[in-house]
């Protein structure tokens, strides 16, 4: 394994892919570099002298500027190197060829409903309206999963602290949540259960729902009734014997659709577990697929990429409202918009929010945009659509799943346990991490360090991933709590 991986041609910087001791001597293809110190794994090294206010160029682009002139072999991060990032921009379209192949159709057993749409689990779900009747929710589920019927596979009450003091966008967020959880195909069955003084009436909240299978979806409201438990028990019941008439059969994988997300960055993100999910993004959508990538403030600095793959003008210029709607968010709260890499980020190599986002953006692959989605929207289109959503790997994953997403494919140089209302997968993006943390991690991206080609290991992971949807393998994350829905919140809580 080579001591230095450098990215891109254009690159004055160098990511070790081991700790360097200072007065090693490494060769970059085309010279030899000394570190001057100790460069830690998946950190950067400067390959020749920067000059106080040049550009930092990682991935062939400006993941920021020195704050002073840093030497040849010198470790480049948060000490001596700062975002170019500011406010809002304006942006030209600028299409550029995306790539759009054709593969061999695959299939995966999936549950189809009844109108149509394919569920990857068969489970019935209790979503309250308010946090206030959480722990009837809760109790339901307790006393429905000692009688769950073969073939169901799992009951889950998905609590919240929301749907009352809420006002105008932010008690919509929390209807729009609810909602794309109640549609939500990996759900056979689902209660929706209200308190009955509420903000979030249920008969508001059907307003935002739309047409559904009254069969399929069931409501309670908790004041109306004598004993909210059994009469909550008596409708999950029912809604259990019907999940347990849906059987797997085979359909195709361009039924599949993929929340695309990562948390716990480090230096090698976008160098194998980020552009390993692209390359599968590329092949799902080659078989009429779809996939989502969110984290909009983790595109600051890589948007261009994504606004020149758009299908058309029209998706660019939402697009272009996506990024700069974002940054007016962070703005309104006098929030700076170049305050991102946490704590952990930093750590693992991260130095700035447009190398986050630089190797963010690689989870998209090559692949068009075909759409821009906003907080809550159910997806339209096959193939690669944009999501309005936060960083927060929590709020993040739950809008993939709110959205639509089947299943979420989660990258990470950190690891983490989380797990939201769909299965979430997690990639990690070197051997070590797979190793430390296997009770967390379900597929590693760290052969790519060792040689492995990306095609081989694009091929495994699209395997593991038709398995899981198949119902044949289970994230690590769905033997923890799959309790966690963190509901997108801006606005005034009364």
């Amino acid at each position: 394994m080579d001591s230095l991986i450098r990215i891109h041609e254009m690159d004055n910087v160098a990511v070790a892919t081991g700790a360097i001791p200072a007065g090693t001597r490494l060769n970059v293809g085309d010279g030899d570099v000394t570190a001057r110190e100790e460069i830690p794994a998946g950190h950067k090294i400067a390959l020749r002298t920067i000059k106080e206010g040049e550009n930092v160029i990682k991935y062939g682009f400006p993941i920021g500027h020195a704050k002073r002139d840093i030497g040849a072999g010198e470790w480049v991060h948060t000490h001596n190197t700062a975002s170019n990032l500011s406010g809002l921009k304006e942006y030209t379209y600028q299409p550029v060829h995306c790539h759009e192949g054709q593969e061999e159709a695959a299939s995966f057993m999936g549950y189809v409903r009844g109108d149509g749409s394919v569920g990857v689990r068969n489970e019935v779900w209790i979503v309250p309206t308010v946090g206030c009747v959480n722990g009837i929710a809760e109790a339901i589920e307790d006393l429905a999963r000692a009688e769950m019927p073969q073939g169901v596979e799992r009951v889950c009450a998905y609590t919240h602290p929301y749907g009352c003091s809420q006002l105008g966008g932010d008690h919509e967020m929390t209807q729009k949540a609810l909602c794309g959880l109640i549609r939500h195909p990996n759900a056979a069955g689902v209660l929706v259960l209200g308190l009955g003084c509420e903000n979030n009436q249920i008969d508001s909240l059907k307003e935002v729902l739309g047409p559904y299978d009254p069969k399929r979806v069931r409501f309670l409201v908790c004041q109306q009734v004598e004993d909210e438990i059994t009469e909550g028990l008596a409708i999950v019941r029912e809604l259990m014997k019907d999940a347990a008439e849906y059987k797997r059969e085979k359909v195709p994988a361009s039924k599949l659709v993929i929340g695309l997300k990562c948390g716990g960055s480090d230096g090698f993100s976008g160098i194998t577990a980020n552009p390993l999910l692209g390359s599968l993004v590329e092949k799902l959508t080659a078989q009429g697929g779809s996939a989502m990538l969110t984290e909009v403030p983790e595109m600051f600095g890589a948007e261009t990429i994504l606004m020149n793959r758009c299908r058309d003008e029209e998706t660019f210029g939402k697009t272009v409202k996506l990024i700069n709607d974002f940054k007016e968010y962070f703005m309104r709260y006098g929030e700076k918009i170049n305050e991102n890499p946490s704590p952990g980020n930093k750590k693992g190599g991260i130095t700035t929010l447009e190398e986050k986002s630089l190797g963010c953006v690689q989870k998209g692959g090559r692949a068009p945009v075909e759409d821009v989605l906003e907080y809550g929207e159910p997806i339209h289109e096959k193939g690669l659509s944009l999501l309005q959503a936060p960083g927060n790997d929590l709020v993040a994953s739950t809008a993939l799943a709110i959205s639509g997403a089947q299943m979420v494919l989660f990258t990470t140089g950190r690891g983490t346990p989380f797990g939201c209302p769909v299965p979430t997968a997690k990639i990690a993006t070197q051997q070590d991490i797979a190793t430390r943390k296997s009770g967390w991690i379900d597929f590693s991206a760290g052969p790519l360090l060792e040689g492995k080609s990306m095609k081989e290991e694009t091929e495994k992971l699209f395997e593991y991933v038709l398995k899981v949807a198949s119902g044949e393998e289970k994230p690590k994350s769905e033997k923890l709590s799959k309790r966690n829905l963190a509901i997108f919140k801006d606005g005034v809580t009364l």
